[in-house]
């Protein structure tokens, strides 16, 4: 990861395959500008003290919310993007794939403060730094 020069997100995206398992292709002051790409099922779970913040860069991202007033799922098309509030129990989801950009606070884990036990398919991480080509 470098801040020294322009980061082309389409050449990140093509420097991994792992799904689900964020790359942090910057910072911006104490947040994290996390790339991944993502298909199948993540897992429930819930991040205590920070937003979640998703924009869809390609594909389509859907995410089931647990809410007070119940269960719902938004769907984010391409170039959607949408905050999971702080506290809410999520999962998201992409069927036929879709890659995403995350912001949220450095050293925030994937799998949040709360969740279910972990798929084999989950990279349970803070992020894994971009390596430069």
């Amino acid at each position: 990861m470098s801040n020294d020069h322009p980061i082309l997100l389409s050449k990140a995206l093509t420097s991994f395959d792992a799904l689900w398992s964020p790359r942090i292709v910057t910072r911006v002051n104490d947040y994290d500008v996390r790339v991944a790409k993502v298909e199948g099922e993540h897992l429930w779970h819930a991040h205590d003290d920070t937003d979640e913040f998703f924009l869809v860069l390609d594909g389509e991202l859907c995410i089931s919310l647990r809410e007070p007033a119940g269960e719902r799922t938004v769907r984010l098309p391409q170039g959607a993007v949408f905050t999971v509030p702080r506290g809410t129990e999520h999962k998201p989801y992409a069927p036929t794939g879709a890659a995403i950009l995350m912001f949220e606070p450095t050293g925030t884990p994937t799998v949040g403060d709360r969740h279910e036990q972990i798929p084999d398919h989950i990279d349970a991480t803070t992020g894994h730094a971009l390596v430069d080509s």
